[in-house]
C-alpha cells in the first residue's frame, strides 16, 4: 500500500503535474495559514461560518486552497478568527 508521501512524490516525477502542482503553490500556503489561524484560535469552521455570515461549506472551500481567495475574504476571515492579514513581497530565489 502506497503512503500519500509516497503517491505525492510519484505524481510530481510528471513535469507537466509538477508544474500545475507549482502554480498552485500560493494557495495553498494561504489555505495552510488560515486553517493555522483558526485552529491557534480553537475554532471550528462553523465558527468561523457563523462569525463571516456564510455556512461551513463555504469555509471548507477557502480552506481547501482549490480557488484563490480575493483579499477582502481572507481579510474578513482573519478577523473572524481574532488575528489579521499580512501581504509580505519578497524577490524570487534564482
Amino acid at each position: 500500500m502506497k503512503t500519500l508521501n509516497r503517491l505525492k512524490t510519484e505524481l510530481l516525477k510528471n513535469p507537466q503535474t509538477r508544474a500545475e502542482y507549482d502554480a498552485l503553490a500560493g494557495e495553498f500556503e494561504t489555505a495552510r495559514e488560515l486553517i493555522a489561524a483558526r485552529t491557534q484560535a480553537g475554532l471550528t469552521q462553523s465558527d468561523v461560518a457563523q462569525r463571516m455570515g456564510t455556512t461551513q461549506s463555504v469555509i471548507a472551500r477557502l480552506e481547501s486552497g482549490k480557488r484563490a481567495s480575493t483579499m477582502r475574504t481572507v481579510r474578513r476571515y482573519t478577523q473572524s478568527v481574532g488575528a489579521r492579514a499580512v501581504v509580505r513581497i519578497e524577490p524570487l530565489a534564482h
